[in-house]
């Protein structure tokens, strides 16, 4: 079994994407890749992701966000995603809380660091909105039609949890009671 088994082609999603981003003036060659993210339809299906995923891992960085949790899953080995492409964590998504999202592979980080302010005037008709997160995560985002996203960092999802104090040194769970059911 591999990581592929769990969560779907990452590469083929991931190649999708990019297709999409070159279709629209976006190049990201060059530019490293924070993250996959994949959102489960329950509480329970996350629960059971997180445990299957976990298997491919190092550390796990869970946390509370909108009273849902999230895991930002650190892999033992980057996923290759094809064409000098690859991915050290995937980001586990619960249910969504209000918006309309994929279930499945829903996003792709890429950091494109200090030069995100030009980056982001540059393609600024094409993104869809930039979420702010915390003060070290406000990525800029493209939409598709069919729910899935891209999303641009100044930091990886990987170096933002580091620097909100959370270190990637085994899997740390937040208890039950203050995840939403």
């Amino acid at each position: 079994m591999s990581i592929n088994d769990i969560i779907g082609d990452g590469s083929a999603f991931f190649a999708d994407q990019r297709k999409r981003l070159e279709s629209c003036g976006i190049d990201i060659t060059g530019y490293p890749l924070s993250h996959l993210a994949y959102r489960t339809e329950t509480h329970t299906e996350y629960l059971e992701m997180r445990d299957k995923i976990e298997r491919f891992c190092t550390a796990n960085v869970e946390n509370v966000w909108n009273g849902r949790p999230i895991s930002k899953m650190l892999l033992k080995e980057p996923l290759d995603l094809g064409n000098g492409f690859s991915v050290p964590l995937i980001e586990l998504l619960p249910p969504p809380h209000r918006a309309q999202y994929k279930m499945g592979l829903e996003h792709t980080g890429v950091v494109i660091g200090d030069e995100i302010d030009s980056f982001a005037n540059r393609h600024r008709d094409k993104f869809a909105g930039q979420q702010h997160q915390n003060e070290f995560c406000e990525p800029w985002f493209v939409s598709f039609d069919d729910h899935t996203n891209v999303k641009f960092y100044r930091y990886s999802l990987g170096d933002v949890v580091i620097m909100q104090g959370m270190p990637f040194d085994g899997f740390h769970h937040v208890d039950e009671a203050m995840q939403e059911s």
